[in-house]
């Protein structure tokens, strides 16, 4: 799998706050979440963000509360992935359970910067800066969770097992 895509850049310990405000949880319609995506940490986000592009975090990132919402927000507003220098262990999962891809690099997080164009080769854990002409190595994902993302998901993926057996 490879994913290509320009760059949305964030810091440390972005929380599930920031990623989506517990204001909007009155709802888990994806579409209306992802109107206030990232809201709290950039307010024009949810107005910038386009289908394809990519987000780059420091390290934490989607720390703070279990929703599955953050993810989720993440997803339907068309990022395609995020890739940071580490992951909130709960959002991790997450992330995974939704079909969000995620990647972890410290050296990606702190080279990359905003409106960078970048490609994320998942099977080798390879990601290409190509405004830069560099190249970081990120954690693969493992095949399993290979499986998930391109299923949509843990509830997609059960669907198809269930239905197979």
């Amino acid at each position: 799998m490879i994913l290509k895509g320009r760059v949305w850049k964030f810091g440390d310990n972005i929380d599930t706050d920031a990623i989506i405000p517990a204001r909007y949880l009155n709802t888990s319609d994806p579409a209306e979440l992802a109107k206030h995506v990232m809201e709290d940490a950039d307010r024009d986000f949810p107005s910038k963000v386009k289908a394809g592009d990519l987000i780059v975090a420091d390290a934490n990132f989607g720390c703070g509360s279990s929703r599955e919402h953050a993810p989720i927000a993440i997803k339907a507003a068309g990022v395609q992935a995020v890739v940071a220098k580490s992951f909130a262990r709960i959002f991790y999962r997450n992330a995974f359970n939704i079909g969000l891809p995620i990647f972890e690099s410290d050296e990606a997080s702190g080279k990359i910067q905003e409106g960078d164009q970048i490609e994320i080769d998942a099977d080798r854990g390879v990601i290409r800066n190509v405004s830069r002409s560099e190249e970081y190595a990120a954690k693969p994902i493992p095949p399993f969770m290979q499986e998930l993302i391109s299923a949509g998901g843990l509830i997609e993926w059960t669907r198809r097992r269930l239905k197979a057996s």
